[in-house]
């Protein structure tokens, strides 16, 4: 069997890592020139760490990564909601690492080269369409400069992973529209920063109004790390504004910033002077879509931000993708049938995805600190008379269930 994937993102790489393991093989075409190491921090929770452990990728993410010990949620001037163990210290049985986007990226697309070869990513090439027929699918890509070349991959089944524009997506669902936006911006950077409090703690704080998100991303270094940080606030009426694009490489002003990030306050953090010291700011849409009724059509599926793209709350995103991919590799690797693989790879993924979804739009496990602002905007004296410690747990915990990585401790 072969097996073409659309997009050489986090879910497209890893599901030909774990083709590979199983003795099937993976073609994967990606648009961009080249994988480089582009974008910021993100965090991949242990049920999906356990994957990549299993592919004997643990030591490569040490490197590069950070394992989490600790999340707090405060409010916005700083008064702490919830405080919680993360990863091994959690009782997984694995890590949540906080690391950076692009360098996961490129240390999976550098362990594909090795493992399937140097032509198993073929760069510079965007899917144009497909046609299927009862021996396989035939994957028409072309030039993706100027469209004037094209090239045609063969293989049993199509694995769209190109992201929330997927075209393998438009194609079944042509009047879907834009991706769900509701006004939300994210403006994100990353820069070398004395380490703050243990090296190992990632914070979240603000409610309703929004939310600035702080982490580390890279291990210590002559006392300093590479730490990221995220505002994210509501500037427009989504109904009635068309969203920024959502690129990786947009770049947005300093003024524009940091008169949002000054409203929040997480102790012993410099949030201004952090902002400040940034070299690029980035900025993009806070946005997802509504839940596909189905993402199987005959040898053709959805993996990944192609079929459940989801705000990024609870550090879900690159998780839920990764889960795809362990999910599809098992179903190919023992189904009589490839078409037999996909249905039933849908069915397993597709409503738990959907579930996620749903609650990252209503805050996710960060609603507990929505809930507490809501209840007490100007502050507490004991969190407990604003929102019982039963209630904070079962909004945490209810989510992390829901989206497969509670403990048995939880």
């Amino acid at each position: 069997m072969t097996v073409v994937i659309a997009g050489a993102g986090i879910g497209g790489l890893t599901l030909a890592l774990m083709l590979h393991a199983r003795g099937i093989k993976a073609q994967v075409v990606e648009q961009a020139p080249e994988v480089r190491a582009v974008g910021v921090g993100i965090n991949t929770l242990p049920h999906s760490i356990a994957e990549l452990a299993e592919l004997n990728l643990l030591d490569r993410l040490d490197q590069i990564g950070l394992r989490t010990r600790e999340l707090r949620y405060l409010t916005r001037t700083g008064q702490e909601v919830w405080r919680e163990a993360r990863g091994l210290h959690a009782g997984h049985d694995h890590p949540q690492f906080s690391i950076h986007r692009g360098r996961l990226q490129k240390l999976l697309y550098d362990a594909v080269i090795e493992r399937l070869g140097p032509g198993s990513v073929a760069t510079g090439l965007r899917l144009a369409g497909f046609v299927q027929d009862e021996a396989g699918v035939s994957v028409h890509v072309t030039d993706a400069r100027d469209g004037t070349s094209s090239r045609l991959f063969r293989g049993e089944v199509l694995i769209c992973s190109d992201g929330i524009h997927s075209v393998g997506r438009r194609s079944f669902y042509p009047d879907e529209g834009p991706p769900s936006w509701e006004g939300v911006v994210m403006w994100r950077g990353a820069v070398d920063w004395p380490i703050w409090e243990d090296g190992e703690t990632m914070a979240i704080a603000g409610g309703l109004a929004g939310k600035f998100v702080l982490y580390p991303i890279a291990p210590p270094s002559d006392g300093q790390q590479l730490m990221n940080w995220v505002v994210n606030v509501r500037v427009a009426d989504g109904a009635v504004s068309p969203p920024p694009p959502d690129s990786w490489s947009r770049k947005a002003a300093l003024y524009k910033v940091l008169p949002y990030a000054k409203r929040f306050h997480i102790p012993g953090m410099d949030i201004e002077a952090l902002v400040r010291a940034s070299d690029a700011i980035f900025e993009y849409p806070m946005a997802d879509r509504d839940p596909l009724p189905r993402w199987t059509f005959g040898r053709v599926t959805l993996l990944g931000d192609a079929a459940h793209p989801m705000y990024p709350v609870g550090s879900n995103g690159a998780a839920q993708a990764i889960l795809d991919a362990r999910c599809l590799a098992d179903l190919l690797a023992r189904a009589e049938h490839p078409r037999e693989a996909l249905y039933s790879y849908e069915q397993e993924r597709l409503p738990k995805t959907a579930e996620v979804v749903r609650l990252n739009r209503i805050g996710g496990p960060e609603r507990v600190i929505d809930e507490v602002e809501k209840r007490s905007p100007e502050g507490f004296d004991d969190v407990n008379d604003v929102l019982s410690a039963a209630e904070r747990k079962a909004i945490v915990k209810g989510y992390a269930k829901k989206a497969g990585f509670s403990t048995a401790k939880t």
